[in-house]
């Protein structure tokens, strides 16, 4: 038995963890790259942030703006246009307004790249699967590079990790979605030759080089790390199966394990000799960061070097790799469709078109909002589920109709005795084009508000029980609030206060 595992024996710090990775890793980099390797790990990682370009129309006017706002010392990150690292902040980027709403997302510079590898999509809106996508920072990637069009299908097999992803998509205020909970190898079976795009990130060791408090490292055993290597190689094929010919699929992990990364990709390329094209990423990346040819124990693929293996002191970012693959011929899938439960069964049923007409009347009389309009134009069908009305996106209803989801689309809003809430997540997504209904607030109530407190006074311009857009002097949406006797009730989500 190992000294690890004495009962009693205290587990490795972050810190050995650490230590031991690139006391295993230091054979893989080249005499020329080891000081500078030694010396990037001195230095803390700079927090980054991605814009959301669904709610944001200029993302580097917007980042100017924050800066000045905040304090923030900002470079932008080289291969993802709406990514900036932020160097030294005033005020912390998890501590803003503009967080809270989604306007951009807090992410480690490495985990930008993959998105950034798709080809940009001409024609139809692509149809995109992310197979392993929880806590739903590279989906919400996917779903800004779409521009929300199309369908993101995010798929976690971890039930307990639904609610984050589900949270952080709402939050980014996507539309175009759907979530599912289901072991990623199935999906090769069900959907052969279905999806435009595939990201595989896959679950792996985390061995990056870079622990930090919210990411510690930890010690991987030999066991673990064969176990999940298998994993995701399995992953990968399933991938690779449900993606259509001609498709592309992205795989991703935040380890430089090779057996995890140039080991996978090599296994791929043995299982469907022929139909596998890893794309040459030297071009798309502002210096070389190759794959390895040799874990030093076996030849990989010479294919596998076209991979990105971004070591820390490439781009300053923690250590990663990822690779574009492309299809370019069918391979055999296992048979056997996918589990049906229809919308019905879910409880849900379309809204008729009376009350679709009836709805868009009154978000136009009252606030100004083209209704019919944003349907369209997103592709998108409302229906009702208890209280509660969706947009559903049309992609889901045509291509997945009965298959088991955790959610799909935004709410609308709600049916109440006083009339029909709108829900905070949809109009935050379009709150330019909520024109009226504006309740604008002072600098002091403003901060009342975003404490969780009502607004005293029964505000004018608001029939009893109406939703009223809050606003600061700013021209920033702050929340709903609801119109009752003597004060203006805060409707901001619980998860918002405080």
């Amino acid at each position: 038995m190992s000294a690890r595992k004495r009962r009693g024996s205290p587990r490795p710090s972050p810190v050995e963890a650490q230590n031991d990775a690139l006391q295993r890793f230091l054979p893989l980099v080249s005499a020329e790259e080891l000081p500078l390797l030694l010396a990037e790990l001195q230095r803390p990682v700079s927090q980054a942030l991605r814009a959301n370009p669904l709610k944001v129309a200029d993302p580097a006017q917007a980042l100017g703006a924050w800066a000045a706002a905040y304090g923030w010392e900002t470079s932008p990150v080289p291969y993802c246009p709406t990514g900036w690292w932020v160097h030294q902040a005033a005020r912390p980027i998890s501590q803003t307004l503009e967080h809270q709403l989604g306007h951009y997302y807090i992410q480690d510079a490495a985990s930008m790249l993959p998105v950034e590898l798709f080809t940009p999509h001409n024609g139809e809106p692509p149809l995109t699967l992310d197979l392993a996508a929880s806590p739903g920072g590279k989906t919400t990637h996917l779903i800004s590079r779409s521009g929300d069009q199309g369908l993101v299908l995010a798929n976690d097999s971890s039930q307990s990790r639904i609610h984050a992803l589900r949270l952080v998509l709402h939050t980014w205020g996507s539309v175009n979605h759907a979530v599912t909970c289901f072991a990623g190898e199935r999906f090769g079976a069900w959907f052969p030759e279905t999806f435009d795009r595939v990201l595989l990130d896959a679950p792996c060791s985390m061995q990056n080089l870079r622990s930090t408090e919210s990411h510690p490292m930890r010690a991987i055993s030999p066991r673990e790390r064969d176990s999940l290597s298998v994993r995701q190689r399995n992953l990968l094929i399933s991938a690779f199966q449900a993606l259509k010919t001609g498709g592309e699929v992205v795989y991703a992990t935040c380890t430089l394990s090779p057996e995890e990364d140039e080991g996978v990709l090599d296994e791929l390329l043995r299982r469907f000799p022929g139909a596998v094209e890893i794309v040459d990423l030297s071009r798309r990346l502002p210096a070389p960061a190759p794959g390895l040819s040799s874990d030093g124990q076996r030849d990989f693929d010479p294919a596998v070097q076209r991979a990105a293996r971004l070591w820390p002191h490439r781009f300053g970012t923690s250590g990663f790799f990822s690779a574009l693959i492309q299809k370019r011929a069918p391979v055999a899938a296992p048979e056997g469709g996918p589990p049906a439960r229809s919308l019905t069964r879910e409880g849900m049923a379309p809204l008729p078109a009376a009350r679709v007409r009836d709805l868009a009347l009154r978000q136009g009389e009252r606030y100004g909002f083209p209704l019919e309009t944003v349907l369209e134009n997103c592709n998108l069908e409302l229906w009702q589920k208890g209280p509660q009305v969706w947009a559903v996106p049309r992609a889901f209803l045509s291509r997945f109709g009965d298959l088991p989801h955790e959610s799909i689309g935004l709410p609308l809003g709600t049916d109440t005795p006083d009339g029909f809430q709108p829900g905070h997540d949809w109009v935050s997504r379009f709150f330019d084009q909520h024109r009226s209904g504006r309740e604008i607030l002072d600098a002091a109530q403003s901060a009342a508000w975003l404490r969780g407190e009502d607004l005293p006074g029964t505000p004018q311009h608001f029939a009893h029980g109406e939703a009223a857009v809050v606003v600061d002097e700013q021209g920033r949406f702050l929340g709903l609030g609801k119109a009752v006797t003597g004060r203006l009730r805060n409707m901001r989500p619980r998860r918002l206060a405080g």
